[in-house]
This record gives structure tokens, sequence and C-alpha cells, in this order.
């Protein structure tokens, strides 16, 4: 190949085309242009791909990141997470079958976000392994009660110590359970579930309203340890299930309705 015919592939390339638009319709210099491509390309592939299969780059809350604020506002980092570990995750299938392989990877993908200063949400480990928000809470659950270790963004952030009861409710409120099932799984009362998941509609409209978890805790009232579980859960849950429970709760609270029997009514 000679170099004007290099030349002239060159200018048919993406990138070019890419430099071509910032030069002509936005009529940025060269260099200029140079220097946004690369931050472009930068951000959207990063600055090395993964280099063997299974691996997936993801951008995850830094740990320490102030929850309580919208996600798209929380400190990112970007992290390489190893989805298939290939044979070892085949010879764990064999082993443990497809649940077992699922909460494997599960602890992998947690332990690999917090060595790259990451903390993975739930909805995080639902995207990255395909799989329904309530399986991994349920998956997540399963593995604290035998004692694993489940570094998750909620429990890093507010609930490293271990939720409390009021928090697991309102969790599994969060993920679309119903009363019903909530109360069957913690002997809870329908009232008392009503009680907690007004409290925690409360906590994420004053935050929401710009309130600081202490203010919240002063006005409910409420524990400052109790609106840090709630704000860590919130962040936990920033699915669009989870918004939809909080926003028909909150309708029905408006009109004077009765608590929903079910988490979106």
């Amino acid at each position: 190949m000679n170099e004007n015919t290099a030349k002239r592939l060159s200018v048919k390339t993406p990138e070019q085309q890419f430099l071509n638009k910032l030069s002509q319709e936005f009529e940025f210099a060269p260099r200029v242009a140079e220097a946004i491509l690369q931050e472009a390309k930068e951000c959207l592939l990063g600055q090395e791909e993964p280099k063997k299969p299974g691996v997936k780059r993801v951008y995850l809350a830094k740990i320490g990141a102030r929850y309580g604020r919208p996600l798209r506002e929380v400190e990112k980092v970007e992290v390489q997470w190893t989805v298939d570990a290939g044979p070892e995750d085949i010879e764990t299938r064999r082993k443990e079958g497809s649940i077992g392989l699922r909460q494997a990877r599960i602890e992998r993908l947690l332990e690999e976000a917090v060595r790259q200063g990451a903390a993975a949400t739930q909805e995080d480990l639902a995207w990255a392994l395909n799989a329904d928000t309530r399986t991994i809470r349920r998956d997540c659950a399963q593995l604290l009660a035998e004692g694993k270790q489940v570094p998750t963004r909620g429990n890093l952030q507010g609930v490293g110590r271990g939720q409390t009861h009021k928090s697991q409710i309102v969790s599994g409120w969060l993920a679309g359970e119903t009363y019903d099932e909530i109360a069957l799984q913690s002997h809870h009362t329908s009232s008392s579930i009503a009680r907690y998941i007004s409290g925690l509609t409360q906590v994420a409209h004053l935050t929401e309203e710009g309130f600081s978890p202490e203010e919240v805790a002063m006005l409910l009232p409420m524990s400052r340890s109790l609106v840090d579980e709630y704000l860590a859960l919130l962040d936990e849950f920033d699915t669009p299930l989870a918004k939809r429970c909080l926003k028909e709760h909150r309708r029905r609270v408006r009109k004077g309705a009765m608590s929903p029997k079910r988490g979106v009514g």
C-alpha cells in the first residue's frame, strides 16, 4: 500500500470523521479536536481494553463516595470485572449448579470491585450477570446467612455492621416484594411494615428536598444511624422498580389511602 492510498483510507476512519465534524461543524482547532477525540476514546473505551475473554469494563461508585445523592453525581471509578472465569466457572457450575455459580460470581465481582476501590450495588451485579435484582438480593441474603462477605455499596456505606430488621424489611419492599411476602419472612405485622416504609419514603423525600442526613434525623424524628441505613438502601436500590414503589406510596399518602399491599400497588 503506497502512502497516498494510506492517506485516503485514513480519512474514512470513524476517528477522522469525528475530527472532521469537530473542525467543520463546531469550528474547533485541529489540536483541540484531537484532544477531544482522545478524551472521548478514554471515557468510552478506557485506557486499555480487557485482554481476556469474560472481562467486562464497568464504572462503579467509588468507595467512600457520599450517599444520599443522585447516582449520576456520585464519584465513580473504572473497574475490570471477571464476569466469566472460563474453566473455573464451568467447574463451579458442575459442582454447585447454576445458583451456586451465580453466587460465586457475585462474591468474585464484589471482591474485585473493592480491590479496585469501588463499591457495587445489587443493581450493578444484576446488570453484569444478566439477572433480576430480586434474584441478586436473595443470593446476597443467602451468602450473608452463610457468613460470607457481601461488600455491596449499601453494606459498605451505611450498613456495614449488619442491617437492622427495619432495613431488611424496606429492602424487600424496594425489591418488589409484597406485604404478605415480607410479613411471612420477617414475622412483622402489615402495620409495622407500613410504618417502616413510610419512614423510608420520608427520608427519600427530605433528601431530595436538599436536607442533610442530620437535618432529616431531626425533622422526622429518627436516629441518625437509621437515616444512614435508609440512604444507603436508596442508593443500593436505585432502580426503576424501587422508584415506582416510592412514587406510588407518596401518591397514596397524599390521597389519604390505605397503605398498599404490594410494592408497586
